[in-house]
C-alpha cells in the first residue's frame, strides 16, 4: 500500500520578500519521512485571502494532509484562520477551550489578555485544537489541514504534537553515494539503474568543489534490500 500524501502550505509577504527564509519546510519534510508520509507539494503565497483559500482548497483536494505555516498571530495580517474557516465554509469566531488556555497563560506572565492577543483564540467550528507548548496560543487541525505557526520552534512543537495522530506508512530511507565525475559522465549509468529500479527514486545532485566537479546520488525508497542492491550496483558500475 502506498503511503498517504501531504503538502505543505507557507503563508506570508515576508517569505516571498526575501525578508525571511523559511525554515519549517525543511523540518516537517524530515519529520513526514520519518513518519512514512511522503510530501508531495510546497506552495508558499502571501498574506491575500483569495490566494490563501485558493491554495488550501487545491491541496487539501489532491493531499491526505496539508500543512499550513504562518498567518494565526494576533496581528491584522495573520488571516490564516479566517481563511481556513472560508475554505471549509465553517463559522469562526473565539471558541471557549482557546481562550481559557490562553487567559490561563497570559494570567501566570501577568499580561492581559487584550483584544489583538484573543484574536489567537478564534478557531473555526469543527476544529480540533493542536497544543502549543512554547507560547500556549493553540494552532487547529479542520479536515485534513494542520494549521500552524510560522515561528520554527513553535512549528515544531506544534509538528510533534500532531504527528502521533496521523496515520503514516513505511519511513523513506536513503543513501548516498558521492562521484568526483561531471553530470554528463555519469547521466548514461543513472537512467539504466532509475529504469532497473523504477520503484525507488534516483536522484543526482551536482556539486563543485577545489575545481573539481562531482555530485551526490541519492537513492531513495521504502524498501531497504532494494536500496543496498541499487547503491551496490551503481558503485560497482562507476568503479569501472
Amino acid at each position: 500500500m502506498a503511503n498517504p500524501t501531504a503538502a505543505m502550505l507557507v503563508i506570508g509577504d515576508e517569505i516571498l520578500s526575501g525578508r525571511t527564509r523559511d525554515a519549517n519546510m525543511h523540518y516537517l519534510a524530515g519529520e513526514l519521512a520519518k513518519h512514512g508520509i511522503d510530501l508531495k507539494e510546497v506552495r508558499i503565497v502571501s498574506d491575500d485571502q483569495a490566494a490563501v483559500i485558493s491554495a488550501v482548497k487545491a491541496l487539501a483536494g489532491a493531499h491526505d494532509h496539508v500543512f499550513t505555516s504562518g498567518g494565526i498571530g494576533p496581528t491584522h495580517d495573520d488571516i490564516t484562520a479566517d481563511c481556513i474557516a472560508k475554505a471549509f465554509d465553517a463559522h469562526l469566531d473565539v471558541r471557549e477551550d482557546a481562550r481559557a488556555i490562553l487567559q490561563a497563560h497570559y494570567d501566570t506572565q501577568g499580561i492581559k489578555l487584550n483584544a489583538a492577543r484573543l484574536r489567537m483564540a478564534r478557531i473555526p467550528d469543527g476544529a480540533a485544537l493542536i497544543d502549543n507548548p512554547v507560547s500556549a496560543a493553540p494552532g487547529f487541525t479542520l479536515g485534513n489541514v494542520h494549521v500552524m505557526a510560522g515561528v520554527p520552534l513553535i512549528f515544531q512543537a506544534m509538528v510533534a504534537s500532531v504527528m502521533p495522530t496521523l496515520t503514516g506508512g513505511r519511513p523513506m530511507l536513503s543513501q548516498t553515494l558521492r562521484v568526483l565525475r561531471g553530470e554528463g559522465e555519469i547521466a548514461g549509468p543513472l537512467r539504466v539503474l532509475a529504469d532497473a529500479y523504477a520503484d525507488l527514486s534516483v536522484g543526482c545532485y551536482p556539486f563543485q568543489k577545489d575545481g573539481v566537479f562531482g555530485a551526490n546520488v541519492v537513492i531513495r525508497g521504502t524498501d531497504g534490500v532494494r536500496i543496498d542492491a541499487a547503491m551496490t550496483e551503481l558503485a560497482k558500475e562507476l568503479e569501472q
